[in-house]
């Protein structure tokens, strides 16, 4: 029987990057802070509501007016602004960027069932990002790009700290290994829930994806430099950080003709 899938956003009303640095006890769960703008194409997804802005979903800035994200971060009737350039996000460092939405594309397959795949969006922002050392484009995988079982990777976002807990107000990251596709998609594993677009990572069960991170990125140091392989999707309805169910992400290699189509049709 197929586990309940438990989708990572969260509403709590409440170029090349060098090897991440750790620092900080705070529990992205069983994570770490990280230290401040280490990951520049990070973003913070936040929503309108009681009179302020409450952080939703992440992303990564992947053109200097696109961010990428998961689609049911955006499926619903919500007033978005995008925060580049953020860390504390109870602490304004003056490093900031913040841009309203122009406009929302959703994957044309996405029809709200994570496990189907398709969870993936792209954001045009209402103007284009400044580039600097604290916001930074993210390098994308060559199309078709597949990672090898265990191959090290970091998950980064406000998310969760744990099951049923609160958002970080800092960012946190964890590291992730890669599960093979033939792993995760085995019994002992997610089974056939997983589909060959999407990533897997960690299942140990101690570091995961937790609410909040959703549609945040998934970097893997390729070559040198770190790529976003995957869009934060889902963890089992039974935890974020179940072991043998590792988080979920939307393999972006599979989708770069289409994240390249809809840039080339709306404009870069």
């Amino acid at each position: 029987m197929m586990l309940k899938l438990l989708l990572l956003a969260a509403l709590a009303l409440c170029g090349r990057c060098s090897e991440p640095a750790i620092n900080g006890m705070e529990r992205v769960v069983g994570g770490t802070e990280a230290t401040s703008h280490s990951w520049p194409s990070q973003i913070s997804l936040q929503y309108y509501a009681k009179g302020g802005w409450h952080h939703t979903c992440g992303g990564s800035l992947i053109r200097r007016n696109w961010v990428l994200t998961a689609a049911h971060c955006v499926d619903g009737d919500l007033t978005l602004r995008v925060v580049a350039g953020a860390h504390n996000l109870n602490v304004a460092n003056g490093y900031e960027q913040i841009f309203s939405v122009s406009r929302i594309v959703i994957h044309p397959s996405w029809n709200g069932d994570a496990a189907r795949g398709y969870d993936i969006a792209l954001i045009r922002l209402s103007s284009s990002a400044n580039l600097n050392a604290y916001v930074k484009l993210a390098v994308l995988p060559q199309e078709g790009a597949i990672l090898s079982n265990n191959y090290p990777c970091y998950i980064t976002g406000w998310g969760l700290t744990r099951t049923n807990g609160q958002l970080s107000s800092v960012l946190l990251q964890a590291p992730l290994p890669v599960v093979s596709y033939q792993i995760c998609s085995g019994a002992l594993y997610w089974g056939s829930t997983v589909k060959n677009t999407m990533v897997c990572a960690g299942g140990d069960g101690v570091r995961s994806g937790c609410q909040g991170d959703s549609g945040g990125p998934l970097h893997c140091a390729v070559n040198g430099q770190y790529q976003v392989h995957g869009v934060t999707s889902f963890v089992s309805g039974l935890g974020c950080n179940v072991q043998r169910k590792p988080t979920v992400f939307t393999r972006i290699s599979a989708y770069i003709s289409w994240i390249s189509s809809v840039r080339s049709t709306l404009g870069c």
